[in-house]
């Protein structure tokens, strides 16, 4: 399948890790032309290099913060300098950290707003006029499979989650005469060093090592296995693509049918 990517501009947020990087190789892959956006110069750098080297396409980054608005306008302004414009905007974020309601404070959520939510809004904000004077675009909001289905322990992540699908859904119908699709991937059990995290931490309140929770978490998930970030990038990418000409407004999960409602 011809994909349409061809050098395109693309943005990729909290890009040098993870799934962030494993979506940002996979436009790579494609011949779009990728920034990459996180925090840390030697991240960043370890990924552009990674991505080089598996590609034969490198990267530019931008070093920042999702939650302070001038790093997210710099990063928006600088791929449209590189690029032209900026075709497709993957927004990715770190977790707010795992608990029940009682553990946190107002300051806990206001965070996990500025990470999960409002980083989100500010770089669609950026991007939305660029799209418009381009002709069209494509978003892509990752999310969990908690915006499906509440997860236990995850207050925090299932409430902001949720939000998201939300106002995916209403950017689909209100940018869709524009030409620009929205939608929302919901990553599963992945591989990642935030499941890693995850499964550590529910080991310790269990008395369990963290592979104990790992094979049992295995067991309820249809495939039998965590997912390769790999294939949730492959969905990803082809939803940023010219490919996708119809699908908007839409909550799709990689989750291996591990998640039982609808």
């Amino acid at each position: 399948m011809e994909l349409g990517l061809r050098d395109r501009g693309v943005l990729v947020m909290a890009s040098s890790s993870g799934i962030g990087r494993a979506v940002a190789r996979e436009f790579a892959r494609n011949d779009a032309r990728v920034m990459l956006f996180a925090r840390r110069e030697a991240l960043l750098e370890e990924a552009a290099a990674e991505i080089l080297a598996v590609t034969g396409q490198r990267p530019a980054f931008c070093i920042g913060d999702l939650t302070r608005p001038e790093d997210v306008r710099h990063v928006v302004r600088e791929t449209q300098r590189r690029f032209g414009t900026v075709w497709a905007l993957v927004n990715n974020s770190g977790g707010p950290p795992p608990g029940p309601f009682e553990r946190f404070d107002d300051e806990a959520w206001q965070a996990a707003f500025d990470l999960t939510l409002r980083s989100y809004v500010r770089s669609i904000r950026e991007v939305v006029p660029i799209m418009k004077e381009a002709g069209g675009g494509r978003i892509v909001n990752l999310t969990s499979s908690s915006s499906r289905q509440a997860l236990d322990d995850l207050i925090l992540s299932n409430t902001f989650r949720m939000a998201v699908v939300g106002l995916t859904k209403t950017l689909a119908r209100e940018l869709g005469p524009s030409h620009i699709l929205a939608n929302v991937v919901g990553p599963g059990r992945m591989d990642t060093a935030r499941v890693r995290e995850l499964d550590h931490c529910r080991a310790e309140r269990g008395g369990l090592t963290a592979e104990d929770v790992r094979r049992s978490t295995e067991q309820r998930i249809p495939l039998q296995r965590y997912g390769d970030p790999d294939e949730l990038a492959r969905l990803v990418v082809f939803l940023c693509s010219a490919a996708n000409s119809y699908v908007t407004g839409q909550t799709l999960l990689a989750d291996g049918g591990m998640t039982g409602a609808y």
